[in-house]
């Protein structure tokens, strides 16, 4: 059985519900599994003494937050969603998806809601095993708030030469994101180390000496008031990459609570501004490059014309 500790770092006395911190600080689960994590004592908290608490009950700054995840179920148990999907692209070896957000891409121990992959059972007869019996088709992965082009394998042949572009760094991707404040230079490359945070093992951060190379190139779009729209190309894939490199220059990504990007607009922000905009590769049957577009979600152009009216 798994476990993760998180603390609870609130300025001065704010105060939040036990769930809702942890489906913020869990990016992999839904609220729904965490309150039955909760109800049926696998979460643990340092200023409770009670073997079991309530989903509602009010975290305090300092509190360690331990849970367990229970062994997950075996491979194969995969479970189909009757969603129909926004199909970019699709041949006999390949489809490209534009994802929608917050929605996890595959099964994980701390997630048994609905994800990508139960949709791709749906909308596909044909997808890759080669990824493993609880990713059938998935190549990459995009983080459950993050929006936009992801590609899938429908032949073996296709998901290792993908799995092998991706490996090499010869897949082009390139991201738009909504971030706080305004980048000191126009246009530039962000070479910064990546690590998980010692101190909160859902977080990763920027660690000269302990982390993995993660390089990212990035341009502003367009200025707003206290805003900017940019677009990024990443270099590396290293886990929540744009996010931490941003947060690392000071300006976190909108809506991004984790890496520091909290929303003070008076418009909902629901997940981080983040979308996947396009992925170029070789087609793993033709050899030729392709490239693939997703078009900005409502969610993200509401935001975005919201700021440019301020």
């Amino acid at each position: 059985m798994n476990s993760i500790e998180l603390v609870f770092s609130g300025d001065n006395d704010e105060r939040i519900r036990l769930d809702k911190y942890l489906s913020r600080e869990i990016e992999n689960s839904s609220r729904s599994y965490l309150q039955k994590l909760i109800k049926e004592g696998y979460v643990k908290v340092s200023s409770s003494k009670k073997k079991t608490i309530k989903p509602a009950y009010n975290l305090k700054p300092g509190d360690r937050v331990t849970v367990r995840f229970p062994q997950k179920a075996e491979e194969g148990e995969l479970k189909i969603w009757k969603k129909d999907l926004d199909i970019i692209a699709e041949d006999e070896h390949l489809a490209v998806i534009n994802k929608p957000a917050p929605l996890v891409v595959h099964p994980a121990e701390s997630h048994e809601g609905r994800t990508l992959v139960s949709a791709l059972l749906h909308n596909f007869a044909n997808l890759s095993r080669a990824g493993g019996k609880n990713r059938p088709g998935i190549v990459h992965r995009l983080d459950k708030g993050t929006s936009g082009a992801i590609v899938i394998a429908k032949t073996d042949q296709s998901y290792y030469s993908l799995k092998e572009q991706f490996k090499a760094r010869e897949v082009k991707k390139t991201y738009y994101a909504l971030v706080i404040g305004t980048p000191e230079h126009k246009k530039a490359r962000i070479e910064a180390p990546i690590a998980r945070d010692r101190a909160n093992r859902t977080r990763y951060c920027v660690d000269a000496r302990r982390g993995k190379e993660a390089i990212s190139r990035y341009r502003v779009k367009r200025s707003f008031a206290g805003f900017s729209l940019v677009e990024v190309d990443l270099i590396t894939g290293r886990t929540h990459q744009i996010r931490v490199h941003f947060s690392f220059l000071g300006h976190p990504v909108l809506g991004d609570d984790k890496y520091g990007g909290k929303s003070s607009l008076k418009i909902a922000v629901p997940r981080q501004m983040l979308h996947s905009g396009s992925l170029e590769f070789k087609h793993p049957a033709e050899g030729r490059r392709v490239e693939y577009e997703a078009p900005l979600p409502k969610d993200f152009k509401n935001i975005k014309n919201h700021i440019a009216g301020l």
